[in-house]
């Protein structure tokens, strides 16, 4: 019998509704139940293309003993991470400063006041490898709550009040400037993986922010180490298995420091930034290579992840059903053995094939099965016909295994990341279906998720909004979305879109006295801390999108509020650029952008012409870009220019006008 998830929206959710586990959704009325029955509350959070949150749920809470434990001692609460990031923000908080570590399934319980007293991440079924079993903790706690209920609250209100003091650092009243710059760039240089590109060691992540801010600092200051450590990397993600060398698209990241293995879920937030940076990559560098992975991935959101709303949906699952056994394992849509290439290819191109890809007997995954790469095997000579018709057999083939589930959950900040990296694709490489698809999920975010008063819901499904309020990310992502389509479509209604949604941010997330910014609303709901974190983790920092968002929309407009919120938000990025660069990316990277200017570019001309196109190729560090005909009202930029040319403006500066490209590039070449 389903329990209280089966009316959720959350594919997540839904996932558990079938669970003898008796779940609730995060609600008031289930801790009145929690206070009801004097019993703790068990705060499970998660998310759908999640492998170990599958696996803790196969073995225990789809286990009928251990729900029977469950619902008898707790009540119990399971959250989706994607559609409620405040929860798992001030939780996650706890479970860092309590274990030194995180991660998902993240397992936490707490008093009916939600105060958090024990915590931990998957608990296996049986005890192993030092930890206890989940049934073991889950007696534990329910033992500590009947005979030492006074001492657990105790410790319940500790943790509290030590969350209230952790204060952060905010750095300074003003903007990093070029010696913080320089020192995260040196401090960037120490991290750096000179053998194998990214930074640190494993598992590797996709340093999207990071590269975002190396492209930037190399457009302003012509650093060539830079810019070096920006393609490296690039290059070696490219020719891992982390990218698919397939379909396109990234996965979330790798095991190994070599971009080897990766964890196969595949994320829209990945593949948005990363679309973008080798987007930006090309038009620095004109490498071919970043063209290819720039389209393709963009070709992979559109084809894999589009819904039937025009939205673009969460993720792609690790785990598929492996067709020989029938199990449910990570990798096997993707991985390939000798044996499978030859009953696709036929001798000869299986032998090429393995060589190009670099599938060994041996494997370079499990059970003999390799991740397909492109390592730079020497004495490959294959003619790009026959590698192209290669390619499109072991797809066709891979299309017939059992895919990956789909998480359709349509979040609104990652989908803003997906229009912006999906407008300026198309507009660079004349693709104008990537465009309209950016244009189908920016009316999908205003007509959806965007209510009569520009505030938005985080998440939608099937074209049913959710019931959770969007925080700060979704603000600043969606906002750094119309504003790219603004520019890429002269069309002005995304410049209104876009400061309707930062006037909101103003409102409702900026700290009057500090400038610092809140990851939840002032009237959002009001949990034991309000999240507020300047750090990068898997997408840019809500803090330092918004201050990105905000700079752009002043420098199209000329709002003098916007702009110093956004200078007094990167105040931050000053205090921790020195010291911990490699989190503090896109912080960084929207520093250059102040620090450049940002240059203002007003074309007075056709939409996608000469003009136009080279303004949106100009490297200079977060440049805007309005278009449109004289005499034209859609944009303040254009306001007062008659004569059909590009005009550049920079801190309060204005170049003359030109009508020569060349001369226009020049002017933002950095």
């Amino acid at each position: 019998m389903p329990n209280r998830l089966a009316h959720e929206t959350s594919p997540y959710l839904l996932q558990h509704a079938d669970n003898p586990v008796d779940w609730w959704p995060w609600s008031a009325e289930a801790f009145d139940e929690a206070r009801e029955r004097g019993v703790p509350v068990l705060l499970s959070v998660g998310y759908s293309s999640c492998h170990w949150c599958h696996v803790m749920a196969h073995e225990s809470f789809e286990d009928a003993d251990t729900a029977a434990f469950l619902n008898a001692h707790f009540v119990n609460i399971k959250v989706d991470r994607e559609e409620r990031p405040d929860i798992d923000a001030v939780y996650m908080e706890a479970v860092q400063a309590a274990t030194g570590q995180g991660g998902w399934p993240m397992t936490v319980f707490l008093t009916p006041d939600a105060e958090p007293f024990y915590f931990g991440t998957y608990f296996p079924p049986e005890p192993r490898h030092g930890m206890p079993s989940f049934q073991q903790v889950a007696d534990g706690v329910r033992r500590a709550w009947t005979d030492r209920r006074g001492e657990v609250a105790e410790v319940a209100g500790k943790i509290v009040r030590d969350l209230a003091d952790r204060q952060l650092s905010f750095g300074a009243d003003e903007m990093p400037g070029e010696d913080e710059l320089a020192q995260a760039l040196l401090g960037l240089t120490r991290d750096y993986d000179a053998s194998r590109g990214g930074f640190g060691g494993a598992p590797k992540f996709p340093p999207s922010m990071v590269v975002e801010f190396l492209l930037r600092h190399y457009a302003r200051t012509g650093s060539e180490g830079a810019l070096q450590m920006a393609a490296d990397t690039c290059e070696r993600m490219a020719r891992g298995g982390i990218y698919d060398q397939l379909g396109g698209g990234f996965a979330r990241y790798s095991v190994d420091r070599e971009w080897v293995v990766p964890h196969f879920e595949k994320m829209l937030y990945d593949n948005a930034l990363l679309c973008r940076v080798y987007a930006h990559l090309w038009r620095a560098t004109g490498s071919d290579l970043a063209r290819r992975v720039a389209l393709e991935t963009a070709d992979f959101m559109v084809r894999e992840l589009r819904t039937n709303e025009g939205g673009f949906a969460s993720a792609l699952d690790a785990d598929s059903e492996d067709a020989a056994t029938g199990k449910h394992v990570e990798g096997a849509y993707y991985v390939w053995t000798p044996e499978q290439l030859r009953e696709v290819l036929g001798d000869a191109d299986a032998e090429l094939a393995a060589t190009y890809f670099g599938v060994t007997e041996e494997g370079t995954f499990e059970e003999g099965a390799s991740v397909l790469q492109l390592p730079e095997a020497p004495g490959v000579v294959a003619d790009a016909e026959r590698l192209s018709s290669i390619r499109e057999r072991l797809l066709a083939a891979r299309s017939q295994r059992p895919a990956p589930g789909r998480d359709d959950k349509v979040v609104a900040a990652w989908n803003g990341l997906a229009v912006a990296a999906l407008a300026e694709v198309g507009a660079y490489f004349d693709r104008p279906d990537l465009v309209a698809a950016a244009v189908g999920a920016g009316d999908l975010l205003v007509r959806l998720h965007m209510d009569d008063k520009a505030r938005l819901s985080r998440t939608s499904k099937d074209g049913q909004v959710g019931a959770n309020a969007g925080v700060l990310e979704d603000y600043a992502d969606v906002a750094e979305g119309f504003l790219a389509l603004a520019s890429v479509t002269g069309e002005g209604v995304w410049l209104e879109f876009a400061g309707f949604l930062l006037d909101h941010v103003l409102g409702q997330f900026v700290d009057p006295e500090s400038g610092s910014l809140y990851d939840t609303a002032a009237d959002a709901e009001q949990l034991i801390r309000r999240p507020q974190d300047p750090t990068d983790n898997a997408v840019p920092s809500g803090w330092t999108a918004a201050a990105g968002a905000l700079l752009s929309y002043a420098a199209q407009t000329g709002a003098e509020p916007h702009r110093l919120a956004a200078e007094r938000a990167l105040g931050v990025v000053k205090g921790l650029a020195p010291r911990a660069p490699r989190f503090i990316g896109n912080g960084l990277a929207v520093a250059e952008a102040a620090l450049d200017g940002p240059r203002e570019v007003a074309v007075i001309g056709e939409v996608g012409g000469d003009l136009h196109r080279t303004a949106l190729l100009g490297a200079a560090p977060g440049a805007v870009v309005a278009v449109g005909p004289a005499g034209g009202d859609e944009f303040p930029l254009l306001a007062g220019r008659e004569q059909p040319a590009a005009y550049v403006c920079r801190r309060f500066v204005c170049d003359a006008p030109t009508t020569d490209p060349g001369e226009l590039a020049a002017k933002l070449s950095g």
